[in-house]
């Protein structure tokens, strides 16, 4: 009935809500880890779509360049400058 609604209601937005709170907690691990270069090399190898999504979203919040920025970096460490 009603209350077995509420209750599965209820249970599917604690999940939402843990999800968007793991997604916010990724994302802020990922935007501090970012500023080192072997990490970005390793997750562009290992997980390219992942590091994809973080270029995406630091685009859209206005953060430019910064994929230009990893790639230059990483021309940079290849060339020993």
């Amino acid at each position: 009935g009603a209350r077995e609604r509420r209750r599965t209601t209820k249970m599917i937005l604690k999940g939402v809500l843990l999800v968007e709170l793991g997604s916010i907690f990724g994302a802020c691990f990922l935007f501090k880890k970012n500023t080192s270069q072997d990490f970005r090399q390793t997750m562009s190898k290992k997980f390219p779509f992942i590091l994809k999504v973080y270029y995406k979203s630091t685009e859209h919040a206005n953060v430019q360049n910064q994929r230009a920025r990893s790639r230059k970096v990483a021309e940079q460490q290849k060339l020993g400058i």
